[in-house]
């Protein structure tokens, strides 16, 4: 395994991390989870801001896995594959845990993961004929929108939230629109592949 898929690695451990932090029922143990006021109105939940920070360490990781591989000529297929599971890992759970918790649109999740499993597919289906299909620019930027926005969401869209502009689901909803434009994009890929030979 080369440094760029260790690294990627790494991000599927943070991965589960933020998970345990935002799942586990300290509560049944008696355990109270420290909240603070930011403001008149923002009661901050000390879970969410810790999980913030390591999902911005998990992302920066997305950002040099990536640059490492290109650099060093070491991209694989096995490295896209690994690349696209961990980006899903760490953002799909963490859509579905805000969406259950209120704190984004339960539309933003169903659209992303439907768009991710069909654009999953598609990619099994030109792999399949081909080699593994990496990230398009589109779904690139889809994947940064993203990331900014569960971001600033763990951490209750501060300092927007103070003048009540509402940055984080502003970019969750282009997210949202770029995951639809690229999944056709990736469908257009696909389609010559659809065709019996």
């Amino acid at each position: 395994m080369n440094k760029a898929n260790k690294i990627t690695m790494v991000r599927i451990v943070l991965s589960v991390i933020i998970m345990f932090i935002l799942l586990f029922p300290f509560y049944q143990l008696g355990i109270t989870v420290p909240t603070f006021l930011v403001g008149n109105n923002v009661v901050v939940d000390i879970r969410y801001v810790i999980a913030g920070v390591i999902f911005i360490i998990a992302s920066i990781t997305d950002f040099l896995d990536g640059y490492i591989a290109r650099k060093e000529n070491i991209v694989t297929d096995f490295g896209k594959t690994i690349d696209a599971i961990s980006d899903k890992l760490l953002t799909n759970p963490l859509l579905i845990i805000l969406a259950c918790n209120n704190m984004i649109s339960p539309v933003i999740p169903v659209v992303i993961i439907a768009r991710d499993i069909i654009v999953d597919s598609l990619k099994m289906v030109i792999g399949n004929k081909s080699s593994a299909v990496g990230a398009i620019y589109v779904a690139k930027v889809k994947t940064a929108t993203l990331m900014v926005g569960i971001a600033l969401t763990l951490f209750y869209n501060l300092p927007f939230e103070l003048i009540d502009v509402r940055i984080s689901d502003f970019l969750l909803v282009v997210a949202a629109v770029l995951s639809v434009v690229s999944g056709i994009k990736y469908y257009m890929m696909a389609k010559p592949y659809f065709k019996e030979r």
